[in-house]
């Protein structure tokens, strides 16, 4: 029998309504990794560093070109995305998004993040979710980040736990894959009273 849950905070103030959009021009910078807003000439850079069949393995939408890539990142604000581009020692590595934001109710997703295979399990990761995170829950006063990724991905998932997030369930037959078939999509989150832990950890991992 279903046992229906409980409110966790049932004494919660009113929660003020997050800041948003991301300013012009804003970056995000780190000891080891810079996030910026694309530009017109970043298509080039992008589609090289990810054009690796590992890439795309768990990612619909694979570009076959870098006019590809500029009309995606063209396209991305309209369709709800913000992407950002990924640098490490001035070069472009990688892409990572915001998304799915509603200011109203202080939450967004940070997702369509892909790096390049050679700085999988480095710092750049670690490095580009503090700097994410750190904006969304001290500079717009998010009350939730949240994280999805394919069921099938176990490395994203791994990834993702040792971020600090905290796993939420499974949302089934969630959302196509490349190959049309639908995948079910794995759900993690932060919100604003975990985040001091959570910062505290990947301070640490990224030192």
């Amino acid at each position: 029998m279903f046992e229906p849950r409980i409110d966790p905070r049932p004494g919660d103030p009113a929660w003020p309504e997050a800041i948003w959009p991301v300013p012009e021009g804003t970056r995000l910078t780190g000891p080891n990794v810079e996030l910026s807003f694309p530009s017109d000439g970043d298509a080039e850079g992008l589609f090289a560093a990810l054009d690796h069949d590992a890439v795309w393995a768990h990612v619909r939408g694979r570009p076959s070109s870098a006019e590809d890539v500029r009309a995606t990142l063209a396209a991305a604000n309209a369709a709800g995305r913000w992407p950002w581009i990924v640098r490490q020692a001035g070069a472009i590595v990688g892409t990572t998004s915001y998304l799915e934001v509603s200011p109203v109710d202080a939450r967004l997703e940070i997702g369509f993040t892909l790096y390049a295979p050679s700085v999988w399990g480095t710092v750049v990761n670690p490095e580009c979710k503090l700097l994410l995170m750190t904006w969304a829950f001290e500079v717009a006063h998010m009350g939730r980040v949240q994280l999805k990724t394919d069921i099938r991905n176990a490395r994203s998932q791994q990834a993702i736990a040792r971020l600090g997030a905290t796993y939420e369930g499974v949302l089934r037959r969630y959302q196509r894959r490349q190959d049309g078939s639908v995948r079910d999509t794995v759900v993690f989150s932060v919100l604003a009273e975990e985040w001091p832990a959570v910062k505290a950890g990947l301070l640490e991992r990224v030192s």
